[in-house]
């Protein structure tokens, strides 16, 4: 959690396996297997991903 603006990132260990699945803020979702890689595509926000489209 970004503790200045409020903005949580989470990463998940997906079990069995060596991959991380991580959450934006945005709600944008992202795998990957190197942690580094994870954190550069989450805190690179918005470039490289986007939210996800709403439907109402």
């Amino acid at each position: 959690m970004n503790t200045r603006t409020g903005e949580v990132y989470r990463v998940d260990w997906l079990p069995g396996t060596d991959v991380l699945r991580g959450t934006c803020h945005c709600g944008a979702e992202h795998t990957a297997r190197d942690p580094v890689a994870m954190w550069e595509w989450m805190l690179g926000h918005p470039e490289g991903h986007r939210p996800p489209e709403r439907t109402a």
